[in-house]
């Protein structure tokens, strides 16, 4: 299972491999980036907005990008090809945390059932490290941007990561312990006629699992760099990540409104500086 101290020399060796790189005429730039987190799970309905705002969190992250624009070896301009002009190669570690409760319709205190006392009482933490890497595009020309012929470059980028889940799971109702299906919300769980049939030999798999997991995931995210100095960019991105699967918050219930994988929106603030 891989933990973060994998997720720590899979990165050197990102860096390692990139300082080869630059043998090769790349440039470097590395940054922070940091905002809120919408972990979107099956804690809650999936599509309610009370949900989606309750359920938020925080994101910090290492950014580390190949500019094919620029060449470190000669501090001078690249072949000038469109690839060159429009394209970074992104590269990242990030943390994220989001704590987790059912919000919404069904928790509302006028439902006195047990089942709503259940929801109420379920807690939940998703808690991620990430690695991975995307490739950005630019329509406007990099070398236009870096020379300061406009301040604002809007780019979309498309990548694929790999996370080191470790969520964190609880309950107040009954006797206190997660896994004892009369204290969760699980009448689906308990009673088969609720969900396919469980082939012979085999057990109903409890929904509730917090075990450290790793799983790979997509990024997709449209963002704008804003340029502040010769070696200095801000920037604002918007990223969609889908998981997998639907363990990264530790909870999988399997019913038809919640049937879709873990996925997070994060918004976050950075700022870039250029290495070379």
């Amino acid at each position: 299972m891989l933990n973060f101290n994998h997720l720590a020399i899979a990165f050197c060796l990102f860096l390692v491999f990139q300082t080869a790189n630059s043998q090769l005429g790349f440039s470097h730039e590395i940054g922070v980036i940091a905002g809120p987190v919408e972990f979107r799970s099956d804690f809650g309905s999936r599509f309610s907005e009370a949900t989606n705002l309750g359920n938020s969190g925080i994101g910090i992250g290492i950014i580390h990008y190949i500019n094919f624009a620029y060449r470190a070896d000669c501090n001078c301009y690249s072949t000038d090809t469109y690839f060159n002009d429009h394209f970074k190669l992104r590269n990242e570690i990030s943390w994220n945390y989001t704590v987790l409760d059912h919000h919404g319709e069904w928790v509302q205190p006028r439902y006195t059932s047990p089942n709503a006392d259940k929801l109420r009482a379920h807690h939940g933490v998703a808690e991620n490290f990430d690695i991975g890497t995307q490739i950005e595009y630019f329509p406007r020309s990099i070398r236009s941007f870096q020379a300061f012929s406009y301040l604002l470059a809007p780019y979309i980028s498309l990548g694929i990561h790999y996370t080191s889940s470790s969520p964190q799971g609880s309950t107040d109702y009954g006797d206190k312990n997660i896994f004892n299906g009369n204290n969760i919300y699980s009448y689906w769980y308990q009673d088969p006629s609720f969900l396919p049939p469980v082939p012979a030999g085999e057990t109903r798999e409890y929904p509730i699992n917090l075990n450290q997991r790793g799983d790979w995931s997509m990024v997709t995210s449209v963002g704008v760099r804003y340029k502040i100095g010769v070696l200095s960019d801000l920037l604002l991105d918007l990223r969609w990540q889908l998981y997998f699967n639907d363990w990264v918050d530790g909870f999988n219930h399997k019913l038809s409104y919640n049937k879709f994988n873990d996925w997070l929106i994060w918004l976050n603030v950075g700022y870039v500086y250029y290495l070379d």
